[in-house]
């Protein structure tokens, strides 16, 4: 008797089972995602539809470390988002772009008529700037603090290559000390701009006696070294990540904006903070302040096109943390314009 027991019992389990999963089958379960807890920020939760898919991006070292930070919240969100972020410089970013060979270019410098006609598409996507660089250890270093730079002396040492010696920089002839002037050697944004603050308007227009180094933090360590060196960088390459202070041996020396002939209490910057204050409010000057874009051959779609918006709206919050302007809500309105 009671194995006949078990064997109804059995039955009738084996029978709500099926009836069970019949219903299931029927009525699907929701595919929204709960609520996030008190625990769970909502920054960080999965969106309700969560996408998938790999992002490759290339390009300037100046927006490279943007890139990461927005990457890695952009996962968070969408933990099925695989990216491939790499640095070689603007104009790595955009022949990768126009090529195919990645999905965004990070490209530091303004868009050329000629790579548009190429199918290049871009939109702004923060600001940041390129500073003067010498070594802490420059001869002239205390006086460059005390009088800082004109735009005119700038021009005379990296385009028309008149002033030679840091006795000619600071007026003090009897310092024979010979300038030794670095560029990057491959293809960037942060050359263009500096070019362009210092007369000229491409890269190309730089000395051609300077010395060429291949990368940004390769420049930056390379004249920090030199004592007689000087050359131009991206704010987030002379100012230390976590630190926000001026990397080992670096000096920014002060650019004398109002050609007053000393160095304002606002032209001198020793830590990344008092950087990114005079880029957002305007008083560093345009060039070599400038915009950072990204760029796609021909207008973004899908997943890309999701990741850029995503970009130009949430992941502007984490610009300043990172030592970028963020836009302002009519250049960011502009961006997501152009993308529609």
């Amino acid at each position: 008797m009671r194995k006949i027991t078990f064997i109804l019992i059995s039955t009738i389990v084996s029978i709500s089972f099926l009836l069970t999963a019949c219903g299931s089958a029927a009525t699907p379960a929701p595919t929204s995602a709960p609520a996030p807890t008190e625990a769970q920020s909502p920054t960080t939760a999965p969106t309700a539809e969560a996408l998938s898919g790999n992002i490759s991006v290339s390009g300037a070292f100046a927006l490279y470390p943007m890139m990461t930070v927005w990457a890695a919240e952009y996962t968070k969100l969408n933990p099925n988002v695989k990216f491939d972020v790499q640095g070689g410089g603007a104009g790595k970013g955009m022949t990768d772009t126009l090529a195919g060979a990645v999905d965004i270019g990070m490209i530091s410098r303004k868009i050329t008529s000629d790579e548009e006609a190429k199918g290049a598409f871009w939109v702004a996507v923060t600001k940041d700037a390129v500073f003067p660089v010498v070594s802490a250890k420059n001869p002239v270093a205390a006086d460059l603090i005390a009088k800082g730079i004109s735009q005119d002396t700038f021009h005379k040492i990296f385009i028309t290559g008149e002033i030679k010696t840091w006795g000619d920089v600071v007026g003090k002839p009897e310092v024979k000390d010979l300038i030794h002037v670095y560029t990057r050697s491959d293809s960037a944004g942060s050359a263009d701009t500096w070019a362009q603050f210092c007369g000229g308007k491409v890269q190309a227009d730089i000395l051609t006696a300077a010395i060429g180094v291949n990368g940004e933090p390769a420049l930056v360590d390379t004249v920090s070294k030199d004592p007689l060196g000087i050359t131009y960088s991206n704010l987030n390459s002379v100012f230390d990540a976590t630190s926000g202070k001026l990397v080992a041996g670096a000096l920014v020396p002060p650019i004398d904006a109002n050609k007053n002939g000393i160095a304002d209490p606002d032209e001198y910057f020793q830590t990344k903070a008092d950087a990114v204050g005079a880029v957002a409010s305007g008083k560093y000057p345009s060039p070599p302040s400038r915009f950072e874009y990204l760029a796609t051959k021909g207008k973004p779609t899908g997943l890309t096109l999701a990741f850029i918006n995503w970009i130009l709206t949430d992941g502007q919050k984490f610009l300043d943390a990172a030592g970028y302007v963020p836009l302002t809500p009519d250049q960011q309105a502009e961006s997501q314009t152009k993308l529609k």
